[in-house]
């Protein structure tokens, strides 16, 4: 190093012309507002796209989707114990789930606060049900539950008539 002291008044406009070179970024402000006047005009803060009408229609016909499966769910009418009944009430389950998140992402897009607020609520709903399926199943909850249904007893009677087809019948009186 030099013994010299730096001049800091020198060496800060030359860093304050760089800064004035380069291109404006959104949300910094403009070379005249720093300072250095450049000359270049303040820009305004950055505006986002205008919401599509075709974002809003997805919205809600995600919502549609989530909030009628909700109402339904609860009044399931086939058996969702066990097996097949009870696959299929966990892929509905996971439709709602998943209309929920794509109902909150529309929702995002669409800028709709309260579209927003009922998907968080029907993305909860559907994982409370979720939760009370596959918990009992796991072992977590208090109760069990199987994933199968237990095969029905296998019964062996015969019915009643002749020992084998081919055998003969039995003599009637009066032969």
């Amino acid at each position: 190093m030099s013994d010299q002291p730096r001049n800091w008044d020198r060496e800060l406009a030359d860093i304050d012309k760089v800064i004035a070179k380069l291109p404006a970024q959104p949300g910094s402000p403009a070379p005249a507002a720093r300072g250095a006047g450049a000359g270049a005009p303040v820009t305004g803060p950055a505006t986002s796209p205008p919401v599509r009408r075709r974002d809003r229609a997805a919205t809600w016909i995600w919502m549609l989707l989530g909030l009628s499966l909700s109402v339904v769910l609860p009044l399931w009418p086939y058996a969702n114990t066990c097996g097949t009944g009870l696959f299929g009430y966990l892929a509905v389950i996971a439709v709602l789930i998943i209309s929920a998140i794509l109902g909150l992402r529309a929702s995002w897009r669409a800028r709709r606060g309260r579209a927003n607020a009922l998907a968080v609520l029907v993305l909860l709903w559907g994982l409370t049900l979720a939760a009370a399926a596959v918990l009992p199943r796991i072992g977590y909850a208090h109760t069990s539950a199987t994933w199968s249904c237990p095969a029905p007893p296998a019964t062996t009677t015969t019915a009643p008539g002749p020992a084998s087809p081919g055998a003969a019948a039995p003599a009637q009186p009066g032969d």
